[in-house]
C-alpha cells in the first residue's frame, strides 16, 4: 500500500443500466493500474457468481483498491465501489454511493440513456456526487456517440463537454477514464473531529472469521484492537483486522479518514450488521449516526416449499445460509394444507426473488416450489388497529375490515415513441395513471407512471418487453400506500374452500383471475366418480364456476332390446350411488395441479 494521503484518495462508484459495460470497464481499470496481474484476469473479475456471468448483472457489490501513478507523478489510491445495478437493490446502491464523492455514468453508445442509469444517476445528484459521463462501446457500428451526449444534457442535464468516449472490450480511452477521476473527483473531505465514524455500506458471510463488514472511513481511525460498537443494534464488538481489497481481502494495519476496506470482529450474526449503519468506538464515540440509514423491508412475498416434504430441513438450511449473505431476505415457517411445510419469505422485488430462488436451485441442488408472488396489504380495523397482511390465510373477517390500503410505485419507463399506444393500453390495463409524458430525443419517450405495486410483480416486465419489441424499460421506486379495493379471491373444489389457490386482488381483477383458475383446474384435477363443481368465491358470490365431469360406467351395454324401463331402472340407480358418493367422497387435488395453477401467476 502506499503511505497515506488523504488528498491522493478518490473515492468513486460506476452508474450503469444492465448490459452497458460496467463490470468490463471495471475489469480494464484493474488491469491498467496492475491490480490483476494477466494470468489472474477474467471477464467480469467482480462479478463472483455464476449467475452475475449469466444475466450480466452485479448482485452483490465488490469494492476494490487500485494504486496508481499519475502522468504528474503522484501516486493516487483509487477505491472502486462497485454497486448493484439492479432497481431492486437501490437503497444499498444509495449506500455506496453514499461513501463516494464521484461517479461514472456509463451510457452504451448504441442504446443511449435507459431507465435504470436514470434511477441511479439520480440517487447520486441527490447525494452532490461529482459525475463524469462515460459513453462506452464507441467502436459498435450502431453507436452514435453525439445524440447520447445530446440525450445525457437533455434528460439528465449533465454537461458533457468532458464527456470520455471510450471501448472497454478493446481498452479505448481506459486511461483517460482514470486521469479524468483524479482531476474530476475531489479527495475525501477534512473530517470534523477524530472521533470514529465508519460507514457500513456492505458485508458477507465467512465461514470462518464471521461476518466482514465493509467500511469508508469517515472521520477517526480505525484499526486491530479497537472496541467498536454498531449503532443500529447497540452491540459492542473487538477488532480482530482491518484490510483492503485488492481485489482481494489484504489486511493492513490501520483504516484512516477517506479510505474504504473491511473490519473483522468476530460478528457471528450478519443480522447485527445494518447496511447504512455507522460504527463507532464503544468509550468515548459519537451519539448521532451518519444520515440516510433505514431498515430494510421486505417488498414481495412468496411461499417456498420443498417438492419433497422430507427436504423440509434441508431446505430450512439452505435459506438460512443464504441470510448469512443477504440480510435483507426475510424468512418465516408457514404450512399449508395443500403443500405441507414450507417458509414465507420476503424479499426486495421480483429479481430478488428470482435470485434466491435460482441459487436455492443451484448451489443446493434443491427441488423447491414458489407460490404467486404477492405484496404486503394494510388493513384498518373497525377497533382502528392496522393490521399488515401479505398471506391470504390471515385475511380477517370482512365485517370488521374499515378499509384495505395497497403499495403504490413511481415509475419511469423508456419506451421507442412509437410504441406509445401500445404502452399506454398496457398502463391502463395494470390499474395506472400516466403522471408526465418527456421527450427523449426524436424516437424516444419517458413516461412516469403511478402504478400498483401488485400489479407489476407479476409480469409487468415481459408485457413491456413485448409490447415494445424488446426496447422497453423500466424502473419503479416505492411511493406511498392508498385505499383499494382489494378482497379474497377464493378457489372452492367440491364445495371446500382450498386456501393455496386462494389470493387476495383487486375487485375489477377478481373475475377473470377466477375464471382462469377454474379453467386451469379442469384440466388439471382428474376426473372422480361424481360430478365435482369448481368455483370462485368473492364473499358468498360466485363469480366463475366449471365443472369436472364424472367418471361414469355403461350400466345398460348389457341390456339388448326389450323395454326403456329395464334401462331407466339402471340409470336411476347409478344417479343414486353418485348422489351419495357426493356426499360423502373427497375429491384429491394431485400435488402437480398444484404446482401448475402456482406457476401460471395468470
Amino acid at each position: 500500500m502506499t503511505e497515506y494521503n488523504r488528498k491522493n484518495i478518490r473515492n468513486f462508484s460506476i452508474i450503469a443500466h444492465i448490459d452497458h459495460g460496467k463490470s468490463t470497464i471495471a475489469d480494464r481499470l484493474l488491469e491498467l493500474t496492475d491490480t490483476i496481474s494477466s494470468r489472474e484476469m477474467k471477464e467480469q473479475v467482480l462479478d463472483k457468481m455464476d449467475l452475475e456471468r449469466e444475466k450480466g448483472i452485479t448482485i452483490k457489490a465488490h469494492p476494490v483498491t487500485m494504486v496508481y501513478t499519475a502522468e504528474n507523478g503522484e501516486t493516487y489510491q483509487i477505491n472502486f465501489i462497485d454497486t448493484p445495478g439492479h432497481v431492486d437493490f437501490s437503497y444499498e446502491v444509495s449506500r455506496s454511493l453514499s461513501a463516494c464523492e464521484g461517479a461514472l455514468l456509463v451510457v452504451d453508445a448504441a442504446q443511449g440513456v435507459q431507465a435504470q442509469s436514470l434511477a441511479n444517476v439520480h440517487l447520486a445528484i441527490e447525494r452532490d456526487l461529482e459525475i463524469v459521463p462515460v459513453i462506452n462501446k464507441i467502436d459498435l457500428p450502431a453507436a452514435d456517440p453525439e445524440s447520447v451526449k445530446q440525450q445525457i444534457e437533455d434528460v439528465i442535464g449533465l454537461d458533457t463537454e468532458h464527456a470520455i468516449h471510450c471501448s472497454a472490450k478493446s481498452g479505448i480511452g481506459i486511461k483517460e477514464i482514470l486521469e479524468q477521476i483524479l482531476i474530476a473527483f475531489p479527495p475525501p473531505k477534512e473530517p470534523e473531529d477524530s472521533l470514529l465514524r465508519a460507514l457500513v455500506f456492505d458485508s458477507h458471510y465467512d465461514p470462518y472469521r464471521g461476518v466482514l463488514v465493509y467500511v469508508r472511513i469517515m472521520s477517526g481511525e480505525i484499526s486491530k484492537g479497537t472496541s467498536i460498537k454498531l449503532m443500529a443494534s447497540s452491540k459492542d464488538f473487538e477488532v480482530l483486522e482491518v484490510g483492503v481489497f485488492s481485489p482481494e481481502e489484504t489486511p493492513i494495519q490501520t483504516l484512516r479518514p477517506g479510505e474504504v476496506g473491511y473490519v473483522v470482529a468476530n460478528i457471528k450474526e450478519s443480522r447485527d450488521v445494518k447496511i447504512g449503519d455507522t460504527i463507532t468506538t464503544t468509550k468515548g464515540g459519537v451519539t448521532t449516526p451518519l444520515p440516510g440509514f433505514k431498515t430494510i423491508n421486505p417488498v414481495v412475498f412468496a411461499g417456498i416449499y420443498p417438492v419433497d416434504s422430507s427436504d423440509f430441513e434441508v431446505v430450512r438450511e439452505a435459506l438460512s445460509k443464504l441470510q448469512l449473505n443477504d440480510s435483507a431476505l426475510y424468512v418465516e415457517q408457514e404450512s399449508s394444507l395443500a403443500l405441507g411445510f414450507g417458509f414465507r419469505c420476503g424479499f426486495l422485488g421480483l429479481l430478488h426473488l428470482e435470485i434466491v430462488f435460482e441459487r436455492l436451485r443451484r448451489h443446493f441442488d434443491l427441488d423447491i416450489i414458489t407460490t404467486a408472488p404477492s405484496v404486503s396489504y394494510r388493513f384498518h380495523m373497525s377497533d382502528g388497529s392496522v393490521k399488515t397482511i401479505d398471506n391470504v390465510a390471515h385475511y380477517p373477517d370482512p365485517s370488521v375490515i374499515l378499509q384495505v390500503e395497497e403499495p403504490w410505485v413511481k415509475s419511469n419507463i423508456m419506451i421507442p415513441s412509437e410504441f406509445l399506444g401500445a404502452m399506454m393500453s398496457l398502463g391502463m390495463d395494470k390499474r395506472g395513471s400516466l403522471l408526465k409524458t418527456e421527450t427523449m430525443d426524436s424516437t424516444r419517450l419517458l413516461l412516469t407512471y403511478h402504478l400498483p405495486l401488485n400489479e407489476i410483480i407479476t409480469d409487468f416486465n415481459d408485457k413491456l418487453k413485448s409490447v415494445t419489441r424488446g426496447y422497453g424499460s423500466f424502473d419503479y421506486e416505492f411511493d406511498q400506500y392508498l385505499k383499494g379495493d382489494i378482497i379474497k379471491l377464493e378457489i372452492k373444489v367440491n364445495e371446500e374452500p382450498v386456501d393455496a389457490f386462494s389470493c387476495l386482488i383487486h375487485r375489477s381483477k377478481a373475475e377473470a383471475k377466477g375464471r382462469s383458475i377454474c379453467k386451469k383446474l379442469i384440466e388439471l384435477i382428474p376426473m372422480q366418480q361424481f360430478k365435482v363443481p369448481i368455483q370462485a368465491a368473492i364473499g358468498g358470490k360466485i363469480v366463475a364456476r366449471e365443472t369436472l365431469r364424472a367418471l361414469s360406467k355403461n350400466v345398460t351395454a348389457k341390456c339388448y332390446g326389450g323395454d326403456i324401463t329395464r334401462k331407466r331402472k339402471l340409470w336411476e340407480k347409478q344417479k343414486k350411488g353418485k348422489k351419495k358418493m357426493k356426499e360423502i367422497g373427497k375429491v384429491t387435488i394431485p400435488q402437480s395441479a398444484f404446482m401448475d395453477v402456482l406457476k401460471s401467476s395468470e
